[in-house]
């Protein structure tokens, strides 16, 4: 049985990811449909380059992802159908999966070219739902579109690496819903440029000379309970995507705030890692 994810900015109000599952159902009742998310915010191509990157991996081989985020026709924003990691990706050509496609580079491109044959203003509903069935169905990617050979990539999300390499320049990548802090500096740049240096990161007034492998690594259990420093505890850590984090153990954004209040960061906030 075929798998059709979704990953969308529509909301859980309206009725637009409803509507794209039901036109699934139409199309063939003989599949599986995944909500990866739809509380994407809206138009912002960063933080669903993130998710995707993180969820795509965790389904099985020749899964197809949606991904209606940006996604209108226009002539700087073709539509795109790639298979990538053994995966096919749905999407606008507005930079979404480059993440993934700056790691792995993608097996195949095709720029869809469906659009005279379907009469449509919402193009998640009428043209990438189409294509994925069409997929699921086993058909190949050059009947619905021509082959292209690169894909548009986002500068922004890359950190600037200085020429005496001893300083990565990054940004807040992703604030996810505990209020955590993702930078867009991993592991591999950290290690590879690091070697093993005392360093410094530096966001706002905040400043972290360690990395945690784990949230509760950055907590002594060694001492009693009421010695301890937990609650409200700042730290940095490598998370499961293998970026720095920065974070506030056991944090609530409603209640005692989190990293992304505490230390004044928003999405695209400077991060510096020092190395010395």
């Amino acid at each position: 049985m075929a798998i059709i994810t979704l990953t969308t900015d529509f909301g859980e109000k309206d009725h637009f990811a409803g509507a794209v599952k039901g036109t699934i159902y139409s199309e063939m009742d003989d599949v599986r449909i995944v909500d990866i998310s739809h509380s994407i915010s809206p138009f912002h191509i960063t933080e669903a380059s993130y998710i995707i990157k993180n969820a795509y991996k965790c389904f099985p081989k020749g899964s197809i992802h949606i991904i209606g985020i940006d996604s209108e026709l226009t002539p700087e924003n073709k539509h795109l159908a790639i298979l990538l990691d053994d995966h096919y990706f749905i999407c606008a050509n507005n930079g979404i999966l480059t993440l993934i496609a700056s790691e792995i580079k993608p097996e195949k491109i095709v720029e869809i070219n469906i659009h005279n044959t379907v009469e449509s203003n919402f193009p998640v509903l009428d043209v990438f739902v189409r294509v994925a069935c069409h997929i699921a169905r086993g058909g190949t990617l050059e009947v619905i579109g021509k082959t292209i050979e690169n894909l548009r990539y986002l500068k922004e999300i890359e950190p600037y690496l200085n020429s005496e390499k001893n300083q990565i320049i990054g940004h807040v990548l992703y604030i996810d819903n505990y209020g955590n802090v993702v930078t867009n500096i991993n592991r591999k740049l950290f290690e590879n440029t690091g070697k093993g240096r005392n360093f410094t990161i530096t966001a706002r007034t905040a400043r972290f000379q360690q990395i945690y492998e784990t949230y509760s690594d950055a907590i002594n259990f060694k001492l009693e309970k009421e010695k301890r420093e937990e609650d409200g505890k700042k730290l940095a850590i490598f998370n499961s995507a293998g970026y720095i984090e920065l974070a506030v153990y056991k944090s609530n954004p409603s209640t005692v705030g989190s990293a992304s209040t505490l230390f004044g960061l928003e999405l695209r906030d400077t991060i510096t890692v020092k190395f010395e």
